[in-house]
């Protein structure tokens, strides 16, 4: 078996490329406001699925073209073809995109969404399944499924995005398929932080870059535990940190940090 390496990735229907061991993933159909098909949707599953044997990379950034993040599903070449599907062509359909989202929760690098213009639908649930997200002034962000008759619950919603900004506010977003502004996501806990378009995936990267050169082995326990102990108790949650971080003092990134402080110089992480 070919070893999965990030030259294997090779897109055919959004970009791809990678930089002091990040990788960038850009929706790149800004004439529709880069909106999904069936075959990104895939592709996108599969990128993400097979993210956890490409040890090169250590930090994903998902941006879109022309101004844009994402518009959603595409009306014309998802939402018509499934007016006409029978429910097994429909379950497999909801399941796949429900695979996206849990393969990014599921992949150990730190996923940064950089949001400028439109995020919509499918787009935001992109968004609310990354790690970190940066919005500019004028992005928007809305969750636009009851706009099309169908649930709020789509692809984790209803399980992730109240972890995010609270019940509450999560509830009006999901019953109402209004947009949300920046100035909400950013007060809600949605946005990390608000930048200038000209700046917004400038700050990405950045951030990205910085994460990159830390202990990525920790970082990748770090995701996993703030994915999995939202369904444990505290003492429950104790524990698995305590398992978590006994595994990563074994690291030799803990012996090079120890060192490093010792010697009063700044610790060089290689991820193992």
């Amino acid at each position: 078996m070919t070893p999965y390496t990030s030259i294997n990735v090779k897109p055919k229907h959004f970009a791809w490329s990678v930089e002091d061991n990040v990788a960038t993933i850009t929706l790149n159909r800004p004439e529709r406001k880069n909106p999904l098909t069936f075959e990104s949707y895939a592709e996108l599953r599969d990128v993400f699925h097979n993210l956890q044997w490409i040890n090169e990379v250590k930090v994903i950034v998902i941006t879109g073209q022309g101004g844009n993040f994402c518009s959603g599903g595409d009306v014309h070449e998802i939402i018509g073809p499934l007016t006409k599907m029978d429910m097994d062509g429909l379950l497999n359909f909801t399941r796949m995109t429900g695979d996206l989202v849990k393969y990014m929760r599921k992949c150990p690098q730190p996923i940064i969404a950089s949001i400028d213009g439109i995020c919509a639908g499918a787009g935001a649930i992109l968004a609310m399944a990354s790690d970190l997200r940066y919005g500019t002034p004028k992005s928007t962000v809305g969750f636009l499924f009851t706009r099309v008759g169908l649930a709020g619950c789509d692809m984790g919603a209803c399980a992730i995005l109240p972890r995010i900004i609270g019940q509450g506010r999560a509830a009006e977003l999901l019953y109402t398929g209004r947009m949300m502004t920046s100035t909400e996501a950013l007060n809600w806990g949605f946005y990390n932080n608000i930048v200038e378009p000209n700046e917004i995936l400038t700050t990405a990267l950045t951030q990205a870059k910085r994460l990159a050169k830390g202990p990525t082995f920790a970082h990748a326990m770090t995701k996993k535990a703030l994915h999995q102990e939202w369904d444990m108790g505290v003492d429950e949650a104790i524990e698995a940190e305590a398992q978590a971080q006994a595994i990563c003092m074994q690291t030799k990134d803990f012996e090079r940090a120890y060192h490093a402080f010792v010697a009063k110089e700044k610790p060089i992480f290689k991820g193992n």
